[in-house]
């Protein structure tokens, strides 16, 4: 079976930061890092080269596959904000279709920038997402 490609690293998260070029995508991940610290109660650390997470948890899929994977994500990418959150939360799309301008894929959001969604919103979008993916596989 391969191996998992984003597992969790020693790097450092404000060394990462500060290789962001763009100074208000710093400033944007700066606030979601707080955002999520304040509403998950976990400390960031770097996962592979280039996600920020929260938190571990460990899932099984029925092929057998297995690893760890942090509770909450984001990325700043080139061009977006990613951020990876349960794709089935409460009020998921409900919250997503408020006050916000965003894309979505399975389990990820992703931003132009942080302005683009109402940070009331997102801590309860990181509360849901939380909660549901501690539920399914810490409890």
């Amino acid at each position: 079976m391969a191996k998992n490609k984003t597992v969790e690293t020693k790097n450092s998260v404000s060394v990462f930061l500060r290789a962001v070029k763009d100074e208000k995508k710093r400033k944007d991940c700066s606030a979601i890092i707080q955002l999520f610290t304040d509403h998950a109660g976990f400390d960031a650390k770097m996962w592979g080269p280039a996600i920020i997470g929260f938190g571990t948890y460990q899932y099984k899929y029925e092929s057998g596959r297995q690893g760890d994977a942090p509770l909450l994500a984001f990325s700043p990418r080139a061009t977006t904000i990613v951020l990876y959150l349960s794709a089935n939360f409460e009020k998921r799309d409900e919250l997503l279709g408020k006050r916000s301008k965003h894309k979505t894929g399975k389990g990820y959001i992703y931003l132009q920038k942080l302005e683009d969604i109402d940070t009331g919103i997102l801590a309860k979008m990181i509360k849901g997402s939380f909660q549901h993916t501690r539920e399914k596989y810490l409890e």
